[in-house]
């Protein structure tokens, strides 16, 4: 094989796709979008025998090749598409063999379209425990196709599906069935029109309202003319299609599958009646959110002690191996400081993302969005917005994306509106260090102050969400119905390599992500920091030395007065002070002004921004936690961090949309920049707001 094989994955949702890729590409996977559109795309590459090298795409999970979503839009215009770059040589159809009947329909229907295609049946290892068997021989013949029997829990069935892939040539691509029975003068004249096209791509190319790429553009615009039925008659049609195969499905299955019911045992009903119970399963999810935030805590405390010493360390060796000057003290306080107070929280953040991953391997998330549809339907929601803003609390942009499996738009846009009020693993960094400062270390119960505290901070902006969707869906005069389907998986153990693919993913994604955005930050803060205009900026030695000549200061609290002395007087120190009347009413000084500007860029540069400010000019590496905590109320006295303006700084975060790359998003999903702006102006007055009653209440 000259060239590089493509591989396009198929299947409908829960089936275990995922867990087919993993087994496939392993690590040597990427995640990006599809060009144009913020559909997720997954890729990798996979090792075939005799040294041959595939490239696999995850497909978006569909139901058919009628396409009601964006997501099934893209399976479409690819295998449509013979130019496309990805347009696969081989397709898998991965299919569950506790509902082999259901997804047999998508199969039969890219059978249709020609392409080599082989059934991959995954999660062979519950057939004996479902009373499952199946006639393979007949079954390939039947269906016209090669047939893998896998499981990706006990790693069966890969190196024999790795086989079949390289002899795909040999599968043959005639239809299973003859569709165009369903009305056979319609599909002649349709043939007779063009002679060189695929009958069934000419049928999707006139019912779906795809886009199929500039390349066949005048082409499918003359088929898609071709509509000399009205589109009642056209979606009668599909019915027809759509009961037509599936009278083939069953007559095929009828020999090919046999379910001996006795066999089967059935312990998910019984899961089901407590995990989606109107009391119970409130008060389960409930608890295993208190378990996972007070994890979060526990178990990171090691890994984060670790990396804090180590950023010290590394500050510190910086400082005294490398000759003193502007490229010692940019590394040393610059960049060192700043990544430092972003990496330390990595541990929470793997942690948050482990556990969102385990409770979608289980099969448990599928039952939470069941559960909250009694909720969600009060507020104006679907059901399924419970997706969107349960995976806000990895990050609201993938959230925001995901809005779009919701069929309503005046739905739809109330979640993507809300969406951002839900806590991210973005806020994480600077919720944990805020609460480490002001909340004490009791335990209430067994359960720590602090973790109490994260969880209710999640409940306020999972709070803030639902009665801004309440308020919105009484606003917003958009005419709209639709009905709420989910589909309940089986209950299954995690399999630890998806999970972990996962995290590691999703992990680096964010830290890569945000870690160009706080590099970039960094630099420039400490530039902003380290230089100044006018005399008591390039004078602060000598002020210093003049102002404190009568009092008996040592070298180290001397060159401490300097360093504040010059941040004071820095382009950073001017502007802090500039914002600072506006910002004092809430607790804050020109130092947290300049933090809560420079984390419009993104929520979490709010800890790098302060772990470069107070590392400038200072020899002492403790912590940022304790810099934070040595800092005086100019006004007041005290510690400026105490608990009033610690809960005031929370609520605000807790509240305002403190990141561009969303703001961008919601602009792309919305297609127009009058919602972002929207968004932007609304959340930050309701912040401000609730800041300010919060700290003059407090203090």
């Amino acid at each position: 094989m000259s060239k590089q094989l493509n591989i396009a994955l198929i299947g409908n949702p829960n089936t275990g796709k995922t867990s087919v890729f993993n087994a496939l590409t392993g690590l040597n996977q990427k995640v990006g979008n599809y060009p144009g559109i913020t559909v997720e795309k997954k890729e990798g590459i996979c090792k075939l025998p005799r040294g041959v090298k595939a490239h696999v795409i995850d497909l978006p999970g569909t139901y058919s090749l009628n396409a009601s979503s964006l997501d099934e839009n893209v399976v479409i215009e690819l295998l449509l598409n013979k130019n496309d770059k990805d347009f696969p040589d081989v397709a898998l159809v991965v299919s569950d063999v506790e509902n082999l009947k259901r997804n047999l329909l998508l199969f039969t229907q890219i059978k249709d379209l020609q392409i080599p295609t082989i059934l991959v049946i995954n999660m062979a290892d519950r057939m004996k425990y479902k009373g499952i068997s199946l006639d393979i021989n007949y079954l390939e013949q039947t269906l016209q196709t090669k047939i893998a029997v896998i499981s990706t829990r006990k790693k069966e069935g890969i190196d024999q599906l790795k086989q079949l892939i390289t002899k795909y040539k040999d599968i043959t691509v005639t239809p299973c069935l003859n569709a165009s029975e369903i009305d056979q003068d319609y599909f002649n004249r349709l043939r007779k029109a063009f002679p060189n096209q695929l009958l069934y791509k000419l049928w999707l190319v006139i019912t779906q309202d795809v886009n199929f790429g500039k390349t066949d553009r005048n082409e499918i615009e003359a088929i898609a003319s071709f509509k000399t039925k009205s589109k009642s008659d056209l979606k009668r049609l599909q019915q027809k299609e759509t009961i037509k195969r599936y009278q083939f499905i069953n007559n095929t299955l009828k020999k090919g599958q046999t379910i001996d019911a006795s066999q089967a045992k059935d312990l998910r009903t019984k899961f089901d009646r407590i995990l989606t119970h109107k009391v119970w399963g409130y008060a389960i999810f409930f608890l295993i959110l208190l378990t996972i935030f007070q994890a979060i805590y526990d178990w990171s405390t090691v890994p984060m002690d670790f990396i804090d010493g180590i950023f010290a360390s590394l500050s510190d060796w910086v400082k005294t191996t490398l000759p003193s000057g502007a490229f010692t003290n940019l590394l040393a306080e610059g960049i060192i400081s700043g990544l430092g107070g972003i990496v330390i929280f990595i541990p929470q953040i793997a942690f948050l993302f482990l556990f969102i991953a385990i409770l979608e391997e289980t099969g448990y998330m599928s039952r939470v969005v069941f559960l909250m549809d009694r909720i969600m339907r009060r507020f104006g929601l679907s059901g399924k917005s419970i997706v969107p803003l349960i995976s806000g609390t990895a990050c609201a942009i993938p959230a925001i994306m995901a809005t779009r499996n919701i069929e309503s738009w005046k739905e739809r846009l109330i979640t993507i509106l809300v969406t951002p009020f839900t806590t991210c693993s973005a806020r994480l960094p600077v919720y944990l260090i805020i609460i480490a400062l002001v909340i004490p270390e009791g335990r209430f119960l067994g359960l720590s102050y602090q973790a109490l505290t994260l969880m209710l901070l999640y409940l306020i902006g999972f709070g803030a969400a639902i009665i801004s969707a309440y308020i919105l869906n009484k606003v917003l005069k958009i005419k709209s119905k639709t009905f709420f389907v989910v589909e309940m998986p089986n209950y299954k153990l995690p399999l630890f390599k998806n999970v972990a693919i996962t995290v590691l993913e999703k992990t680096k994604s964010f830290v890569f992500g945000a870690g160009k955005i706080i590099l970039a930050i960094s630099i420039i803060l400490w530039f902003l920091a380290s230089y100044g205009p006018g005399q008591q900026f390039n004078n602060a030695e000598d002020i210093i030395k003049t102002e404190y000549a009568l009092q008996n200061l040592s070298e180290d609290d001397l060159s401490q007065k300097i360093a504040s002395h010059k941040l004071e007087h820095s382009f950073i120190g001017i502007a802090g002070h500039a914002i600072e009347p506006a910002i004092r009413p809430l607790g804050y000084d020109w130092k947290i002004g300049i933090a809560i500007v420079s984390s419009f860029a993104a929520r979490e540069v709010f800890v790098g921004t302060l772990a470069t400010i107070y590392s400038v000019g200072n020899n002492d590496e403790d912590t940022i936690k304790n810099r934070m905590a040595s800092e005086v109320n100019p006004i007041l006295g005290g510690p400026l961090f105490n608990f009033a303006s610690g809960i005031s700084l929370l609520l605000f975060y807790a509240f305002a949309m403190q990141c561009m790359s969303t703001l961008a998003v919601v602009k792309r999903e919305t297609n127009t920049w009058k919602w972002p702006i929207l968004q932007l102006v609304i959340m930050t007055a309701i912040a401000y707001i609730t800041a300010l009653i919060a700290y003059q209440f407090l203090k």
